[in-house]
């Protein structure tokens, strides 16, 4: 399993939402970032391969940019008020990382999950 997962609901639609781009980026200095992972999300929501496996994820901030507009154009959502949802957090230690986001065409929330 990847160090770093995600998992994304439509909470507006009550299904995992498949087919949103995500792009993983880590911060090298502060207004610069590199890109160290990518994929979509399959028919559970999940992204399997964001990393590989045995990556080393380093301490330090992270960020996963979440291409809402494609999968609301594939949903048939014209006026979802998010083109995309960033999310930042700070990895302090070693353990899984798993960023959730709940998504609707007019909000979204994240937690660190488990």
């Amino acid at each position: 399993m990847s160090p770093i997962t995600t998992h994304v609901l439509d909470t507006a639609r009550g299904f995992p939402a498949m087919g949103v781009p995500v792009v993983l980026d880590q911060q090298k200095a502060p207004d610069r970032w590199q890109m160290i992972g990518k994929g979509t999300t399959n028919t559970d929501g999940r992204v399997a391969d964001l990393l590989p496996e045995k990556f080393p994820v380093e301490n330090g901030v992270y960020r996963m940019v979440f291409d809402t507009a494609a999968y609301f154009r594939t949903v048939g959502v014209k006026d979802a008020f998010y083109p995309s949802v960033t999310v930042v957090f700070e990895v302090r230690d070693q353990r899984h990382h798993h960023v959730p986001l709940l998504l609707a065409p007019f909000g979204y929330s994240t937690y660190r999950g488990s």
